[in-house]
């Protein structure tokens, strides 16, 4: 496995029609695809949905930083393993 560390990478997203650029590491990249291939919707499907989460919360974060922590929720609730484990 090649090391985490790389520099953000900046993609595009629709989210309710409406164009945005995150900027994450590959790794979340790559746990953001396996998460939509697992629950067979689109990446902009899970983005779009963890928006609407993030942005109910008392002090909504920024939807990067959202993403990452959805991640790392989702991967906490699997008990540490990812797809390609």
């Amino acid at each position: 496995m090649p090391a985490p560390y790389h520099p953000p990478v900046k993609r595009s997203v629709e989210i309710a029609g409406h164009k945005t650029s995150i900027s994450l590491e590959p790794l979340f990249w790559d746990l953001l695809r396996d998460a939509a291939l697992q629950e067979a919707v689109p990446i902009n499907a899970i983005v779009a949905r963890i928006d609407a989460e993030r942005i109910t919360a008392e002090v909504p974060p920024g939807l990067a930083g959202a993403v990452r922590l959805w991640l790392a929720a989702r991967l906490a609730a699997s008990g540490g393993r990812s797809d390609a484990d």
